[in-house]
């Protein structure tokens, strides 16, 4: 097997066989095939297209080039949850402890924000002391005596996917639907749970941009996941602003906390119900999404998800007197507000311009090496569809750097559009996919 001729075989149109790309991903990760083979590949994939069974394939084959997670020694049903990625994102901080704290077992794997993105390993690790590295028996312990874990991924899983993704990302061959579900998927399969709920955002501040390609990734993750025997559903939800009021790490964490007193801004809340009702149900712990919906509001309510944080934080070694004093968390000092220019509507925000705005501030990275600053972040007052007046305040920035805090305010500013008349309400959740 040579892999020009595989090349030549995908440019002309042609499907690769099960064994052809099982041979290319194990080649490739060996370091058998060389960069410039493997993406001359991926742009004649982005031209050519996969069919179902190529997908599957390449997902499986990335899967299995590295370690797969056994949870067989956890007991129940583990559900796991994925996000695509977007600005303000908290949910797993909300999601995770609150599905756990009705006593289903959540294996959770998270990553780091990298560029406008936030991550999840990155926030929990504004409580001091918190552990994000457990070992395989460390991490199956928590959850089976508190019901959750979050570590962060390690390299072992799916390999192949992390050398491919950095090729994709240099030779513009990220955005192609069967690259971007084979590997989100090889991940989620790697980390072995029974059942997996994904939000895949969509809108100016998302991956996925365009609410159709959206849900055409969201089937298509849906459909390898059905097809590996996993539980699936797929929820699209609107990023077309901030999700919450809260961008930057501390100030999420804050959020969180707030919400899981009961104090969510709706937005938010639509997407941590909706995600949720789905891991109750494909767990088996609840018959319908009403009575799921019903179990998390419950949740919430009698104070059982707050405590499920403060678990979930001493079990991996931090201070759970910071869940129940939020005040205590790290907050840059600095605050400068940023105004309305205009009377009328806000008529959309430039979500993804918001996120580089944070990062700029410090609180993301442009590198995967650059020091992240836990306490500076963006309070918004005012977002899509709030009737503003010249001079009201629209956000609070928190910064820690006068040069940095004057170059995010500018980027706000001009993030913000403006119109006389009301603009059309969307929803927060756009589509769902369970087929």
């Amino acid at each position: 097997m040579r892999m020009y001729d595989l090349i030549e075989k995908k440019k002309n149109g042609n499907p690769l066989s099960t064994e052809e790309i099982r041979w290319m991903i194990d080649g490739y990760t060996r370091e058998a095939i060389p960069d410039y083979q493997m993406a001359a590949m991926l742009m004649a994939v982005c031209f050519c297209g996969m069919n179902a069974r190529e997908t599957y394939d390449l997902t499986l084959s990335m899967r299995d080039s590295g370690e797969i997670m056994d949870l067989s020694n956890i007991d129940g049903v583990k559900v796991d949850k994925h996000s695509t990625g977007g600005v303000g994102d908290k949910t797993t901080l909300i999601l995770a402890p609150l599905v756990a704290s009705l006593g289903v077992p959540v294996a959770k794997m998270s990553g780091r924000g990298l560029g406008h993105t936030g991550g999840t390993i990155d926030k929990l690790e504004c409580f001091p002391g918190f552990r994000t590295e457990l070992s395989m028996e460390e991490f199956s312990r928590n959850v089976n005596r508190i019901k959750i874990a979050i570590a962060g991924q390690t390299a072992a899983l799916a390999p192949a996917d992390k050398k491919l993704y950095a090729l994709r990302d240099v030779t513009a061959t990220v955005s192609q639907i069967s690259l971007i579900a084979s590997s989100i998927m090889s991940k989620k399969l790697a980390c072995g749970s029974d059942a997996v709920v994904l939000d895949v955002k969509t809108g100016n501040g998302a991956f996925m941009k365009q609410e159709a390609k959206a849900v055409l990734l969201a089937k298509e993750m849906v459909k390898i996941g059905r097809t590996a025997g996993k539980k699936m559903a797929a929820i699209v939800t609107d990023m077309s602003q901030p999700l919450g009021n809260m961008v930057g790490n501390s100030l999420e964490v804050i959020e969180a906390i707030e919400a899981l007193k009961g104090n969510g801004p709706k937005d938010l809340m639509d997407d941590v119900y909706a995600l949720g009702q789905y891991m109750l149900t494909l767990s088996g712990y609840a018959a319908n999404t009403d009575e799921a919906k019903e179990k998390l509001k419950n949740a919430i309510g009698t104070g059982k998800a707050l405590d499920k944080l403060a678990e979930l934080v001493e079990a991996q070694g931090g201070d759970r007197a910071f869940v129940y004093d939020p005040s205590k968390l790290a907050v840059a000092k600095k605050k400068l507000a940023v105004t309305a220019k205009e009377n009328g509507y806000i008529s959309g925000m430039d979500t993804q311009d918001i996120g580089t705005a944070c990062m700029i501030l410090g609180g993301g990275r442009e590198t995967k090496q650059s020091v992240i600053d836990l306490s500076v972040g963006i309070e918004f007052k005012k977002k899509t569809n709030s009737p503003v007046r010249r001079g009201d305040t629209l956000a609070y920035l928190y910064f820690n750097d006068e040069k940095k805090g004057a170059q995010a305010k500018a980027i706000i500013e001009q993030a913000y559009h403006y119109s006389a008349d009301m603009p059309e309400k969307t929803n927060t959740i756009r589509a769902v996919i369970t087929e």
